[in-house]
């Protein structure tokens, strides 16, 4: 319920600020006098695009506030996933700035726009006349069947059903679509696989093969240093070894005499010893260095096919070459994992349906159900509002799949005149009609639904007299459920208020001032009896406006 709105430097508003009652208020005032100011304001709670040029004073911030009673609306989750805070009476300020920049805020934290229009979509419906347009889409035809059928904790669970539901088949979609693209490589996979499969590397083969071809590679250079440096130890005519036994004698014959030399004789001597040794491990090496031509061929065309492999596949050694080998291993298995897994979803998702049909069909009878009743009433409230041959039909057709709403669709049949077939409300249906037709759904849905407060905007527009006066009737009865609050140029609308608002214009020196007030009543039956018979009212017209006030 909307308990209070503070206006400040908005259009023709200084400053003003408006209690809001409880059930029917009606505001009055004459044309150009504010009222549409006032819904614009409202507007901008609404989180409608703030606009510099709405400021009365440039040179100051116009701010917009609203104080609502939200118990009734279970609203505590929405604050909760918005991380605000939350209270019964909830505060909502919205502020242009001169710059043209514009805040909102919740209970005193800065929200977005979207959050804004989210929280007082709860809160407040300002209705108008091309708002009867609502009346052509399907998905608020939906919602005011739903609301009289009693089938709002179904809907939710059917909701959460159907959003897991989307879920699963959305990544079954995936990955049939995944599948398909894999199986479409699956003979490419096979071959590269087979490929490396064939060549049946092992880890350490490259490094291996490597180290063998650059020795096989020099086996020549390697026998003829080999041969030469036995031949220059042990077989030329004056070889080394020879001549270090040439030199250990002589000095041997001349040790009796000169002792001294000892120590040469014996370092020649090992020298000698060595130099032997030295020339038998040659020797030894040589016969074990074996050239083999074929070996190498094999271990050349070995590595041309590492390497062949290793560039085509963009690698730069063997480990790495075989972990794509495991990548084909695992992507081939994995496309018959994925066969299994798209089986075991089928099956999950044919549950969900089983279960989303079950739901599907308890939504649909109870909208069936409440079918007959709603156009009956429908039908009672539009005679009574002057169309006398109106008829109304609740069409209801089973769509071939789910949707989020079930498996129904929904349209609002409508003919207004004696033995005419039944149309589309756009077909048929006139913008007086159209408004009455409405006026009569919300009618109804205020005995079943927690509305938010309700601001019919001159929705009266092509009535008067007595239909006036039972559309003010059934305003008042919507009233005794919900907040209810309609600008209206009616007499007989103005007079079924609880409360009773004018808005006015005053010039001042400098400008154009629009007010808005609560009137007593004797201001009320004033009000009343112009509105019957214009300015400077006759006591004949007072007295009128007495009698449709009843005091």
């Amino acid at each position: 319920m909307l308990q209070s709105l503070s206006v400040e430097n908005y259009a023709l508003i200084e400053k003003t600020e408006i209690n809001w009652r409880k059930g029917f208020s009606v505001i009055t005032g004459e044309t150009g006098s504010g009222k549409s100011i006032l819904l614009g304001a409202l507007g901008l709670i609404q989180g409608a695009r703030a606009d510099i040029k709405t400021l009365k004073d440039t040179e100051k911030k116009c701010v917009v506030e609203a104080e609502f009673d939200v118990a009734p609306y279970a609203l505590q989750p929405f604050f909760s996933a918005n991380e605000l805070d939350y209270d019964d009476i909830c505060l909502i300020r919205r502020e242009i700035t001169p710059n043209g920049k514009s805040r909102a805020f919740v209970n005193d934290t800065p929200v977005s726009l979207n959050v804004l229009r989210e929280l007082t979509a709860f809160l407040i419906d300002i209705h108008s006349q091309h708002e009867t347009l609502l009346l052509n889409e399907s998905s608020f035809q939906m919602h005011v069947l739903d609301a009289l059928s009693d089938t709002k904790s179904l809907l939710n669970e059917y909701a959460a059903l159907y959003r897991q539901y989307q879920s699963s088949q959305k990544r079954l979609n995936e990955m049939i679509a995944n599948l398909e693209q894999q199986n479409a490589n699956r003979d490419y996979l096979e071959f590269q696989l087979n490929q490396l499969n064939e060549a049946d590397f092992s880890p350490n083969e490259q490094s291996e093969l490597e180290e063998e071809s650059d020795y096989l590679s020099h086996t020549t250079e390697l026998k003829d240093a080999l041969s030469k440096v036995k031949w220059l130890l042990s077989e030329k005519d004056e070889n080394v070894c020879s001549a270090l036994k040439e030199m250990n004698d002589a000095i041997t014959s001349v040790l009796s005499v000169y002792t001294d030399l000892e120590p040469v004789g014996e370092r020649l001597n090992s020298a000698w010893i060595e130099l032997k040794d030295l020339s038998r491990e040659v020797e030894q090496r040589l016969a074990d260095v074996t050239v083999d031509p074929q070996r190498l061929e094999f271990i050349t065309q070995r590595l041309d096919l590492i390497y062949t492999l290793e560039k085509k596949h963009k690698v730069n050694d063997l480990p790495s070459l075989l972990e794509v080998k495991q990548s084909f291993e695992d992507q081939l298995n994995g496309l018959d994992s994925s066969s299994d897994q798209i089986d075991a979803l089928k099956k999950e998702i044919k549950v969900l349906e089983s279960q989303l049909s079950g739901l599907a069909q308890q939504i649909s009878q109870k909208r069936k159900s409440a079918k007959q009743p709603m156009e009956q009433s429908v039908c009672d409230i539009l005679r009574d509002l002057g169309i006398a041959n109106a008829n109304f039909e609740v069409k209801l057709e089973t769509l071939p799949s789910f949707n989020e709403m079930g498996t129904d669709a929904v349209s609002f049949l409508f003919s207004a005149n004696k033995n005419a077939p039944l149309q589309p409300l756009s077909s048929v249906a006139s913008g007086g009609e159209m408004s009455r037709l409405m006026l009569a759904l919300k009618s109804i849905l205020s005995k079943t639904d927690n509305l938010p407060t309700i601001i019919l905007d001159e929705i009266d527009t092509g009535v008067s007299g007595e239909v006036a006066d039972r559309m003010g009737r059934l305003m008042k009865s919507m009233g005794e459920y919900m907040q209810v609050v309609s600008i209206t140029h009616l007499p007989q609308i103005a007079s079924k208020g609880a409360t009773h608002y004018k808005v006015y214009k005053e010039d001042n020196e400098v400008s154009t001032v629009s007010h808005i007030k609560e009137l007593t009543k004797e201001e009320r039956v004033m009000e009343i009896a112009q509105m019957l018979s214009g300015s400077n009212p006759s006591e004949t017209a007072q007295k009128n406006a007495r009698e449709l006030l009843s005091y």
